[in-house]
């Protein structure tokens, strides 16, 4: 990231060749790319490392991988033990192959002044203006070795001769041949032996990673390449990852629910929010979702991330498809679309900010923009908020443009006249939740008046998206209302019910026929699809949603954060064990058969499972493996506030569990303004719930008046269902 996305090695594969110098036999680890079947394989996805252990011929192999935590490079260990009763001798292989580099400038050698081999690139560039910029990226790649080699090889073609990856010509050789590559694609390859007695184990140690020149190669090695910056750099990172711990601990009887909550879950969040998914420009709406959730974890970077949006606010009031992180950052790709639904999340990102801090001072800080206009941030959200009302059609819908947070429904609007049946239902969520802190703010007159638009954007959404059962998706340029019953593709779209339920739009009649639709339509084994059915050609009046594979990406898969977003509603409406259901299913397994079919460890939720499960079963419930998505987010605020039952409110700890109904009790942990309640839930027999804080029964279900830095005994007792 420098501001633009590089790469020092094109090739994925990090791999070690371990041969038997006396038998010539050959293994790889992990696996690749000998393949060969060996007698032991662990991979372990620990908090703070990665590691992989390997058994084959008497040998093992562990290899494990470690990150710094303020410079981009990545520390390998490679520890080869001798298993076997007798002495052995072992050729050593590491090989991290750098890949296709450039297609304009590419070499590599080994570098005895850094003691390693360095591969040189140049990154391609077409327009004169950009290389400025482009002189200063970081195009060496180097691979240093703590131990000095036998042997090298730098040049990929040379290694494998015509035997391949599989069975490479060059280990059949005495030494490899000290080949650089010039012009020619790069790898990086190092040969030890070692001869072991019973029992011993040899440990090398590398340094992988990109830099500027030889200077900066130096000051890395210096840095890092040793058994002691090894252990400190493990130390560093362990204590960076605790501090993305989040504020929840579980102890449920879901225990790998409880697992995935308390360890990984936190961490997802955590990346979203710290990193800013790697990018500089990030989507405004996934900024201010990511940002959302940190304020779980380091509200003060929630705090700061809300300030950074608002400074980019248009003069119109409208927000930007992206927020720029860093100078130099340019608003790429998707970023240059125009998208309407930004704004909404202003009030969802604030209102979980605030319930966590109660710091209501930000709203009167004032924010200089981009533009050279100076409002505070309570003014800001206002504008945005009158332009939502303002963004909308002669009956009162809220235009689409190119998309809103469905990326690929790209042609419903981009004439200027198609509407979002989404937003108009979402705008009217966002002004609720606005009229709601402006009334904790002190300004009940102007929370009326975004109530009363609020009212007025239901009204229009009921008259012209209600179906009879469920809300319609948009209405196009051409005045067509699709994802109503007559569609016999993309007829039923969650979001649209979801967010009649957050916003108010559906009473309590729509909500008792919309459920069973849900259930009935888009309940999968996976997950809850985003549409059904899944289109099977492109629709023209709606967009390359419809291009997508049926089933993949917004076409009709199990996408996550539609599900989330509708699990959110569901708590909000006391349906716990419908929210459950979905919330359980976006984590594999935990049986083996789910593992499997979706193909996906369960140490993340990705952004979507593959849908379609009717048309396609052999494929349905995949994993895309993309771990970037806001999904995590809002299931953090689901367990948090809805299941727990913890929430934040200006005046304390709001208390109103949650469980399925098939649980009899659970205990948490939640970390909230700086002090620690201990709660325990209990079924009981009362129709209401009793809260006990230190023995001590509160009238009311909030918790006031705490101290920082004290830890609380919290009993909780619940009805039964």
């Amino acid at each position: 990231m420098q501001p633009e996305q590089n790469y020092y090695a094109h090739h994925p594969g990090r791999f070690v060749y371990i041969k038997d110098e006396e038998t010539n036999e050959l293994f790889s680890a992990p696996y690749e790319p000998v393949r060969a079947k060996v007698d032991k394989f662990v991979f372990s996805v620990g908090k703070s490392d990665l590691s992989w252990t390997v058994e084959h011929l008497g040998i093992r192999v562990e290899m494990s991988i470690l990150l710094p935590t303020s410079d981009v490079a990545e520390l390998w260990t490679i520890k080869v033990t001798n298993l076997s009763d007798r002495e052995r001798k072992i050729g050593v292989y590491p090989y991290f192959p750098f890949g296709y580099m450039s297609w304009m400038n590419q070499e590599a050698d080994w570098n005895s002044n850094v003691g390693g081999i360095v591969g040189s690139y140049k990154t391609p560039y077409q327009k004169a203006e950009d290389y400025p910029k482009m002189k200063l990226l970081k195009d060496k790649t180097y691979f240093l070795c703590e131990e000095e080699p036998l042997s090298y090889e730098a040049r990929q073609k040379r290694f494998e001769g015509e035997g391949g990856l599989h069975d490479p010509d060059s280990l059949h050789n005495e030494k490899l041949s000290n080949s650089d590559a010039r012009y020619e694609t790069p790898t990086a390859i190092v040969q030890y032996r070692v001869a072991l007695k019973s029992n011993d184990e040899k440990e090398y140690r590398f340094l992988f990673g990109p830099a500027f020149d030889d200077g900066e190669i130096l000051d890395m090695k210096k840095k890092y390449l040793s058994q002691t910056a090894f252990e400190k750099a493990a130390r560093n990172y362990e204590e960076y990852i605790e501090k993305g711990s989040g504020c929840l601990k579980i102890e449920t009887p879901d225990k790998d629910l409880d697992n995935f909550v308390n360890n990984w879950l936190p961490r997802q969040m955590y990346y979203h929010g710290d990193v800013n998914r790697l990018t500089t420009d990030p989507q405004t709406r996934n900024y201010l979702q990511d940002n959302m959730g940190m304020s779980f974890i380091k509200p003060d970077v929630a705090r700061k991330a809300i300030l950074t949006a608002v400074s980019q606010q248009e003069k119109n009031g409208s927000m930007p498809d992206g927020i720029l992180l860093a100078e130099g950052a340019e608003l790429k790709y998707i970023n240059q679309i125009p998208h309407t639904d930004h704004c909404v999340w202003l009030p969802v990102a604030l209102e979980i900010y605030l319930s966590e801090t109660g710091d209501y001072a930000l709203l009167d800080e004032k924010v200089n923009s981009m533009h050279g206009d100076t409002y505070t941030v309570f003014e800001r959200f206002g504008r945005a908020m009158d332009w939502l009302l303002s963004a909308r059609d002669h009956r009162g819908l809220s235009y689409i443009a190119q998309g809103d947070w469905c990326d690929p429904m790209n042609m419903v609007g981009y004439k200027g006249k198609g509407v979002s049946g989404w937003l108009t239902v979402a705008t009217a969520y966002a002004l609720n939740l606005w009229a709601t802190t402006c009334d904790a703010a002190g300004k009940p007159s102007v929370g009326a008046k975004y109530r009363a638009g609020a009212d007025e954007v239901n009204a229009a959404a009921n008259q012209h998206f209600w179906d009879g059962d469920w809300y319609a998706r948009g209405i196009t340029d051409d005045n067509v209302t699709f994802g109503i019953k007559q569609d016999t593709e993309g007829r039923i779209w969650l979001n649209p019910q979801a967010w009649s339920i957050l916003g108010g739009a559906a009473s309590k009649e729509q909500i008792e026929k919309m459920l069973p639709q849900v259930d009935e339509q888009l309940s999968t084994p996976y997950g809850t699809v985003m549409f059904a059915p899944p289109y099977t050609a492109m629709r023209e009046d709606v967009g390359r949603v419809t291009q997508k594979y049926p089933g993949q990406g917004e076409n009709g898969s199990v996408y996550n954060h539609a599900g989330a977003f509708y699990v959110w509603a569901l708590y909000t409406i006391a349906q716990p064990d419908r929210a459950f259901t979905i919330l359980r299913q976006m984590i594999p397994g935990p049986s083996e058969e789910d593992y499997v079919q979706r193909g996906q460890l369960p140490v993340f939720i990705p952004n979507y499972y593959r849908g379609g499960w009717k048309l396609f079963p052999r494929t349905a419930g995949r994993s895309s493996q993309l771990f970037n998505t806001g999904t995590v987010s809002w299931v953090y605020r689901s367990l948090v506030e809805g299941l727990c039952g913890l929430r934040g409110a200006r005046e304390g700890l709001v208390v109103s569990p949650m469980m399925p109904g098939g649980w009899e009790g659970m205990k948490v942990q939640r970390l909230f303004r700086g002090a620690t309640f201990d709660v325990e839930v209990k079924r009981g027999e009362r129709k209401d719930v009793k809260v006990s804080v230190d023995g001590k029964v509160l009238g009311e279900p909030v918790i006031k008046d705490f101290e920082k830095g004290k830890t609380y005994k919290v009993d909780v007792e619940v009805p039964r269902v």
